[in-house]
């Protein structure tokens, strides 16, 4: 039809040059990237672009671009009935587990690995500063600070380390800036819990505390590297609990002398 009418050159047109043509946002546009938020995303753009094609055919005066119209629009009418059919109710159940392997595998990329790494950044290399101040100083108002700082500073430092370790597109790690706030507040997190007890002002009872948070901080890891890293658990506390306990020991023997 359109070499009949126009001949063989066809010439560049895009989307916006179609008045009343169905828009597209970015696919980096979606908040979220889930399986579903995709088939609502999808089925809502086969309606849209039906609805278009209904009304440019009303629209149209002559009858062979009205029956092409007509055509498309029935067409994006079957791929409704297409998408209905692979709803995760009627998929096979191996297809629903490979999107959920790669849901889940996108989730531990993109938020649990950074988020990981701020955790075990913060409350480890936050403890040397803090407790070598805590025993230099045996005042809990210095040590709150000290531990305050080091947990800000480490914070911004992963954070930025992070956002600029890649922009995802290659790794599939996801958008740079969200990796950034999760590590960063991670790690400020980690930094902070056992900066909290020195806010007590006897200095043993604080110790005391802020020794059994950081025991707690580190099973948590372990835990966390159990669940979503497939890391033996008992293998994964000995590793963090060896490692968290040296910069522990190391912290309050630089303060001790």
């Amino acid at each position: 039809m359109f070499r009949l009418r126009f001949g063989e050159e066809i010439p560049l047109l895009r989307r916006q040059d179609v008045r009343g043509f169905v828009r597209r946002d970015a696919w980096s546009a979606l908040r979220t990237k889930s399986v579903e938020d995709v088939r609502r995303r999808v089925a809502l753009m086969e309606l849209e672009t039906q609805r278009f094609y209904v009304r440019a055919a009303e629209e149209s005066t002559d009858a062979e671009v009205r029956q092409l119209l007509g055509d498309l629009a029935a067409e994006e009418r079957t791929h409704d009935v297409r998408s209905a059919e692979l709803h995760p109710s009627r998929q096979p159940t191996a297809e629903r587990e490979d999107e959920a392997r790669t849901a889940r595998r996108l989730f531990v990329l993109q938020v649990v690995q950074p988020g990981l790494a701020g955790l075990m950044d913060g409350s480890v290399s936050t403890l040397a500063p803090l407790f070598a101040a805590a025993y230099a100083t045996r005042n809990t108002r210095d040590a709150l600070l000290v531990g305050l700082a080091a947990s800000v500073g480490a914070g911004i430092s992963m954070g930025f380390a992070e956002a600029l370790s890649d922009d995802g597109s290659l790794t599939g790690r996801g958008r740079p800036v969200l990796r950034g706030v999760v590590c960063g507040v991670m790690t400020f997190v980690g930094g902070l819990g056992h900066a909290l007890p020195f806010l007590i002002a006897d200095f043993w009872t604080a110790m005391v505390l802020a020794s059994l948070i950081v025991l707690f901080e580190l099973l948590a890891i372990a835990w966390i590297r159990n669940r979503y890293m497939d890391t033996p658990f008992l293998a994964a506390a000995f590793q963090v609990v060896v490692g968290g306990v040296l910069v522990f020991l190391s912290g309050i023997w630089i303060g001790s002398h």
